[in-house]
């Protein structure tokens, strides 16, 4: 699976679960990080969590894709997940208005 399909299958799962504003941030010339960011907001703590698990969960069971890192797994406000080439962020509307990632990396 190449890096864009796997970008398009999490948008696909967090758009099952009704994860809200996905948005897909191309950062591969702007940081060695990660190619990608996938930002996702989810409207409470418990929608969140739902989100990031069932990310984790239909790749590691589907495509044999385990998370290099997770954080966030404590406060359930931002929850962050590292697949080496694609970094998921699902955040609470408040984070994610206060952070304003998207600005932050759409920069020139």
């Amino acid at each position: 699976m190449t890096t864009e399909e796997l970008v398009n299958k999490i948008v696909d799962i967090l758009e099952s679960k009704k994860g809200s504003d996905i948005e897909v941030i191309n950062v591969a010339d702007k940081t060695t990080l990660a190619d990608y960011f996938v930002i996702a907001t989810g409207n409470s703590t418990t929608q969140i969590k739902a989100l990031a698990d069932e990310v984790e969960y239909i790749l590691k069971n589907e495509d044999g894709i385990v998370a290099d890192h997770v954080e966030g797994r404590s406060g359930d406000k931002w929850i962050l997940i590292d697949f080496k080439d694609i970094v998921v962020h699902v955040m609470h509307p408040e984070l994610r208005a206060d952070y304003d990632l998207e600005s932050l990396w759409n920069k020139k």
